[in-house]
């Protein structure tokens, strides 16, 4: 008896498993037609094959031939959606890769079992794309497109930060797909951007697409200790005279209510970073027995110099990517917020001085910022020590340098005891500019995948690997297309890092219309 092909959806037994994975299949009864499940799975945005089977009460598993008791009436799709995405190859592949726990410490085996994987995983990206070893920890793939300059560079890293299995409450490296969300260290930082990106080139080969220009992928193995598997590559390609016309980072995501008072989502697309430097102070005194102190000692020179140095060590600099930013969200503030919003887009003053008043990460967007990270001093409880130091970590706003802040901090606790050395640091990047055709095409490829996220530019506060492209490129931003809650932002290097499966899908599709656009 032929059935109306919007009637019901049939849910087959899975044939077998492979890796823990259903090969599935559903389909529609249509006089022997199978073409259904394709065209369902293609509006709801799921992937082919089906569906894991275990765990799925409300699937019946016959062993005899389909009828009509075993169908699912149309108004049981979504909940069929949602079983299809719980295992969906994109939630299996980030699950593997957060099972190899890359962090920094760890020996080289374990990344190299990563580069392995992605190859595995990838097989059409690894057949069709150049691929390089750049240092130990780079890899650099090259897709050949219609002409070779002015390529689009792709960049995501596969080191993670250590996480704790006491303080996570589970394994962070388990990879646990439950309820639609991927769990573990890396599922944002940056294991999911690099998934999404992989998905996307492999998809497109699969469709036998074949870009009008070069396309790039970097991808760096030590990101979270400062980059130079990047720094690598970014000399690799300046050797050959090659200069980007677009690259894209980590950085921004889609958030809801990025300021207060605003509504809907926005895309916070980064167009460049504060710098970085950390600082250390040392001081030294005469020691002595803690029953007979004289004079000032060492610690309470340090503890006078780091009372010295408060939020107010450093006026606020409105940078050019705050103002567009507050200029873009204007129109989505509600109430009295929209007219302020609206008069600080046009006053960097007013803007700098009601955000440093504000606090925390507002503060945080127009100016340096410094902060006492650690402190050592002393060998035993009754002496007085010769020597202790305080060290400072500092994010430094774009108009502002690793010398200018030192000197700084130096006139601020203005004691010629204390030494004030720099340990490591790098200047703000420059601003990429927001009038161009580049972040045009990142906000078109926004919308593609995030049709009510406005496109809005801002100035990254932590540092990435994207800022060694500068030298190489005046066009650099950062944003990671994927949704991120104010919870999901904490978790980053904290604790319950995870992503939800709909996102993934969604950051595939960024990527994917982004290369499209290509000219």
């Amino acid at each position: 008896m032929r059935r109306d092909l919007a009637a019901d959806v049939v849910i087959r037994r899975p044939r077998g498993l492979n890796d823990d994975v259903a090969v599935g299949a559903s389909r529609v009864e249509d006089d022997g037609v199978d073409e259904m499940p394709r065209k369902i799975t293609d509006e709801l945005r799921l992937p082919q094959p089906c569906v894991h089977a275990r765990g799925l009460p409300w699937i019946e598993q016959a062993t005899t031939p389909i009828s009509h008791r075993d169908t699912v009436p149309l108004a049981a799709v979504p909940r069929y959606a949602r079983a299809m995405t719980q295992f969906s190859p994109l939630a299996e592949h980030l699950s593997r890769m957060i099972q190899i726990p890359t962090v920094a410490d760890r020996d080289d085996a374990t990344f190299e079992a990563f580069v392995a994987l992605i190859e595995d995983l990838y097989p059409n990206v690894h057949a069709a794309l150049e691929r390089e070893r750049i240092t130990d920890r780079g890899l650099l793939f090259r897709w050949r497109g219609a002409r070779d300059k002015d390529p689009l560079v792709l960049m995501a890293h596969y080191d993670v930060v250590p996480a704790d299995s006491s303080e996570w409450g589970e394994d962070p490296f388990s990879g646990r797909i439950e309820n639609g969300v991927v769990h573990g260290r890396g599922a944002l930082d940056d294991k999911g951007p690099l998934l999404v990106i992989l998905e996307a080139v492999e998809s497109l080969l699969t469709d036998g697409f074949s870009p009008a220009r070069d396309v790039y992928l970097s991808f760096g193995g030590n990101e979270e200790s400062f980059g130079a598997g990047a720094a690598a590559i970014v000399e690799t390609l300046r050797s050959r005279s090659i200069r980007p016309w677009l690259v894209l980072d980590e950085g921004g995501a889609v958030v809801d209510s990025p300021l207060p008072y605003t509504a809907g989502s926005a895309a916070m697309i980064g167009t460049g970073e504060k710098g970085q430097v950390t600082l250390k102070l040392t001081a030294t005194s005469e020691p002595g027995h803690a029953s007979a102190p004289r004079g000032i000692s060492a610690i309470d020179r340090l503890a006078r110099a780091t009372a010295r140095l408060t939020p107010a060590t450093f006026r606020p600099r409105t940078p050019e990517a705050i103002v567009r930013m507050l200029h873009a969200l204007a129109d989505r503030a509600t109430g009295p917020a929209r007219i302020v919003y609206r008069l600080l887009s046009h006053s960097r003053f007013l803007a700098g001085r009601l955000f440093a008043a504000l606090g925390g990460e507002p503060a945080a967007l127009v100016r340096t910022t410094i902060a006492a990270t650690l402190q050592t001093g002393g060998s035993a409880p009754n002496v007085l020590p010769a020597s202790a130091s305080v060290t400072f970590n500092l994010r430094i706003i774009p108009g502002e340098s690793v010398d200018s802040v030192t000197r700084r901090v130096r006139r601020r606790i203005g004691d010629s005891r204390i030494a004030v050395s720099s340990l490591e640091g790098a200047d703000p990047t420059p601003l990429s500019p927001v009038d161009a055709p580049q972040f045009e095409l990142i906000a078109e490829a926004v919308g593609s995948a995030y049709p009510d996220a406005v496109p809005t530019p801002y100035l990254m506060m932590q540092a990435s690997d994207a800022r060694y492209f500068h030298a190489i490129s005046d066009h650099v931003y950062r944003f990671a297309p994927l949704t991120m809650t104010s919870e999901q932002r904490a978790s980053i290097h904290g604790i319950g890092e995870h992503v939800s499966i709909d996102s993934l899908e969604r950051g595939r599709a960024f990527h994917a219309a982004l290369i499209r656009s290509l000219t």
